[in-house]
């Protein structure tokens, strides 16, 4: 990357060791911009994962692969729920009687529906985004502590057996 004439001025920043290095400060904003990237951006969620890193000093691997949470299987009960979540924080079923989603497959105008559920599914996206990042970053954080607390104990009963 560093003899690349176009990406010389990047290099730099892109190689930088505290981007590849997992510490426990990288690890769980890896996690927590993985999840924005994966819920928020529809389509090239990992180098998107990757560039957001750069900036917030995150794990580059760490982001990159938390964005594999939405796949094919994934995706569609998280757009649900998001559409849930948004149309209850936006009191939308007060407004319109029935189920709008269920009775879209049945409309022939698109239009009306995606006004009513894109600002729904919109704001449900952001809400699920803030509490798994969040969620993310806060486990990352515990499971990392814990992790460090069990190599040290494991280090310190070492030290006690073969003292004895």
């Amino acid at each position: 990357m560093e003899k690349n004439r176009l990406l010389r001025p990047v290099a730099h920043r892109v190689l930088a060791p505290e981007l590849w290095r997992f510490t426990r400060r990288s690890v769980p904003r890896g996690v927590a911009l993985g999840m924005v990237a994966g819920i928020l951006i529809p389509v090239a969620q990992t180098p998107v994962a990757a560039i957001f890193a750069l900036p917030f000093r995150a794990n580059v691997p760490t982001a990159a692969l938390t964005t594999f949470i939405t796949n094919p299987l994934t995706t569609p009960p998280l757009w649900i729920a998001a559409y849930w979540i948004g149309s209850s924080l936006l009191r939308l079923d007060a407004h319109v009687p029935g189920q709008p989603v269920a009775d879209a497959a049945a409309r022939t105008e698109w239009i009306p529906w995606l006004m009513q559920a894109g600002p729904a599914t919109a704001l449900g996206l952001l809400v699920i985004t803030v509490v798994c990042s969040v969620g993310g970053y806060a486990l990352s954080a515990l499971g990392w502590r814990l992790w460090i607390a069990r190599k040290w104990r494991h280090r310190h009963d070492n030290r006690q057996g073969n003292v004895s």
